[in-house]
């Protein structure tokens, strides 16, 4: 089951049109028992979701029979706590998990990404009880989207969508864009100000009264992710799903590290992607060059270095995303200003490298394969449109430089949600 994309703005006139949210699931998700579970439920995904990826990219469908299979498998849950009844796998086989499935469709991987994030924020900065409500929900099933971007302001980290207090709840008014996730969501957090200026998460119903999500994604690539435009206007959310996000950046917190390791896995994914096919295309379809002197493309000598190359390359991303998630997991158990550090450089370093590769595999892909790869039956433009698309968060020349400055001159990267 697909959802087809809706009409624009103007194609519909003058009022967006919105898409009605998806039926909550009739049963428990599934609880995955430990790290091992999670990585063999992830490849066993992967192996359905590969089959449809490159159609629902060539028709822009929404794919939400997959995501329900994601959430129900359990995989949206595994960084619940354990006192709560999640399994809490670490956060080094969270990333394998997104990189596993982020290689089979990469706006799948995406779509999940906040919903996790915020599972880490409700784990540092909401009570016992507002923890004890939420994680219920989550291992439920229910599938949190977002409502953090916005167009407009000056900064990402700039808001104008805010809430009013009424008493046992709060009413929200604003507007957002990137919204990965919202349309395909049970709930969606939005992130809106108090009257002080401070950031929270008010976790709205899908289909409350004031909340229109329009599909209006017009991205070349990540089309699956429908990152379009969220209206609020009066939306009522109680404050049981009012969540002080702003709280995880007033002390070193791993809250940052963890919404940007999930990124890279997502690049460490596309990449993996893009170089299996081109390993695929170059030995069953490409010919080799004329002066090779070869019989197949395969024994080209400089294609043979270039596969080498993004080879090294991919292995080297995906040791860091690894390394990444292992300096996480120390500072999730014991947040100082030196392990939240550790965390944030481990992580800057491996997005860097998952960027580069993702980009170099998906453009050298038709180097290699030759001009028959860039024939639209093969479809495999889709990973250089992914690529570029989804490293265009968090720009890398800022990673290096908070990595370079760490070196030389011992200073800790600040604390947001984009470091």
């Amino acid at each position: 089951m697909t959802i087809a994309v809706s009409p624009t703005t103007a194609e519909a006139g003058s009022r967006p049109q919105g898409v009605p949210g998806p039926a909550r699931p009739q049963r428990p998700a599934h609880v995955v028992r430990d790290d091992a579970e999670a990585i063999r439920i992830a490849h066993d995904l992967a192996k359905d979701f590969r089959e449809g990826a490159s159609e629902r990219d060539r028709t822009n469908a929404r794919p939400l029979a997959e995501l329900d299979a994601f959430s129900q498998s359990g995989l949206w849950s595994i960084n619940v706590p354990k006192p709560f009844g999640g399994p809490e796998v670490s956060y080094r086989t969270l990333a394998q998990v997104i990189a596993i499935i982020a290689a089979a469709d990469p706006s799948i991987a995406q779509i999940a990404q906040n919903h996790l994030g915020i599972v880490a924020a409700i784990r540092t900065v909401s009570d016992p009880e507002q923890q004890a409500l939420l994680f219920a929900e989550i291992l439920k099933g229910t599938r949190f989207g977002n409502a953090f971007s916005e167009r407009g302001t000056k900064r990402a980290a700039e808001f104008e969508t805010r809430f009013t207090d009424h008493g046992d709840h709060v009413i929200v008014r604003g507007q957002k864009f990137y919204a990965s996730g919202a349309l395909l969501a049970h709930r969606v957090p939005i992130v809106a100000l108090d009257g002080a200026g401070r950031a929270w998460y008010a976790i709205a119903d899908r289909d409350a009264p004031g909340l229109t999500v329009i599909d209006d994604w017009s991205a070349f690539g990540q089309r699956g992710t429908a990152s379009g435009t969220v209206l609020i206007e009066d939306v009522r959310v109680e404050k049981t799903h009012l969540v002080p996000g702003y709280r995880a950046y007033e002390a070193p917190r791993a809250d940052g590290a963890i919404f940007q390791i999930i990124q890279a896995a997502v690049d460490a994914g596309i990449g993996r992607a893009a170089l299996d096919d081109t390993i695929a295309f170059v030995r069953e379809r490409a010919r080799p060059w004329i002066d090779s002197g070869q019989e197949r493309a395969s024994d080209d000598p400089y294609t043979i270095r270039a596969v080498g190359d993004l080879t090294i390359r991919q292995h080297a991303a995906e040791a860091l995303l690894d390394r990444a998630g292992l300096a996480i997991d120390a500072a999730v158990a014991n947040p100082t200003p030196e392990s939240v550090a550790a965390a944030q450089i481990a992580t800057a370093e491996a997005k860097v490298l998952t960027t580069e590769v993702a980009l170099a595999a998906a453009n050298t892909l038709f180097e290699l394969a030759g001009t028959r790869s860039t024939l639209a039956e093969h479809n495999l433009d889709r990973h250089w449109r992914n690529a570029r698309t989804h490293t265009l968060h968090d720009p890398v020349r800022w990673k290096i430089a908070i990595v370079g400055n760490h070196a030389l001159n011992g200073v800790n990267p600040p604390l947001h949600a984009w470091s």
